[in-house]
């Protein structure tokens, strides 16, 4: 059990790697956020489809799995077009270090989900966390309607934390994501539906975008999406989303290496964002110090 959770818990920094670079895909692909996220769920429910049709894997679920699949969806649909238009109203860092703040909200809300006790120190990191936010916020307030698109998308992710962890242990976390972003796929079909509509210029994009659009939707989405399901049976919710604060720092540090001075920061910015880095550090010790406080 230990060992599976020490290989649970690198392969998930790794997938926090991948979902950082996402960011500088986010900032690179020209088209608006809902466009790009209808693509992105697109192309990687119909990869997870082809893949599963080919390993022969069965889509079978039960109605009441289905509709918890659909609010998934929907949940991270929102998700991501809200962190999209953050990154394209502010930038790559600010909408980043918001997220971090996801592992506060956890550590309030999960011991009534779960029904369980508070544990003290989740509490601590979770405080360490915000008080590295509010350190963040004070050097950037420019940021405002960014902030705010952050501020949202960290909310749909702590919900589809909380959720996925009831049902990730019930079945295949590849047929999971097919039907999670298939189903955001769905719903962001009627939202481009009701707001853009489908047109000639809508499937008029650049070349570069395709490229990185697929990228996006392979390696960075079905990839990725399937491992973070997986991991989420030997990692809490709170576990996982103080992992994803790594997603700040490694964001971060592309974007300043492929944008260069149009994310660089003040020198407040950056020890807010250490102090989130110590925390989940000492959140990695103490999980595996104290596994069994970790079980939900």
């Amino acid at each position: 059990m230990q060992k599976d959770k020490l290989k649970s818990t690198l392969h998930f920094h790794f997938i926090v790697f991948i979902f950082g670079f996402t960011a500088i895909l986010g900032k690179l692909i020209s088209i608006d956020a809902l466009s790009l996220v209808w693509y992105r769920m697109s192309m990687a429910s119909i990869v997870l489809g082809i893949v599963l049709w080919i390993k022969k894997a069965s889509f079978r679920m039960t109605n009441k799995q289905l509709a918890v699949m659909g609010l998934c969806g929907l949940l991270i649909a929102l998700h991501w077009i809200c962190f999209f238009h953050a990154i394209k109203t502010s930038n790559i860092s600010i909408t980043l270090a918001i997220l971090a703040s996801g592992a506060f909200v956890t550590a309030l809300v999960e011991p009534f989900f779960y029904k369980r006790k508070f544990i003290l120190y989740e509490i601590v990191l979770g405080f360490m966390v915000v008080i590295g936010l509010a350190i963040i916020l004070d050097a950037e307030y420019t940021y405002v309607n960014g902030m705010i698109y952050a501020g949202l998308a960290m909310i749909f992710s702590v919900a589809f934390t909380l959720i996925n962890g009831v049902v990730v242990h019930r079945s295949d976390a590849r047929v999971m994501s097919f039907y999670q972003l298939g189903t955001g796929a769905i719903f962001t079909t009627l939202f481009l539906s009701v707001s853009h509509g489908f047109d000639v210029d809508f499937f008029s994009i650049k070349t570069s975008d395709i490229l990185w659009l697929v990228l996006l939707a392979t390696i960075c989405t079905a990839y990725a999406f399937v491992v973070s399901i997986s991991v989420m049976r030997h990692l809490s919710p709170f576990s996982v989303m103080l992992g994803i604060n790594m997603e700040p720092v490694y964001g971060i540090l592309l974007a300043m290496l492929i944008f260069g001075d149009s994310e660089r920061m003040d020198i407040s910015f950056y020890l807010g964002t250490i102090l989130i880095l110590i925390s989940v550090m000492i959140n990695g010790v103490l999980k595996l110090k104290n596994p069994s406080k970790d079980k939900k």
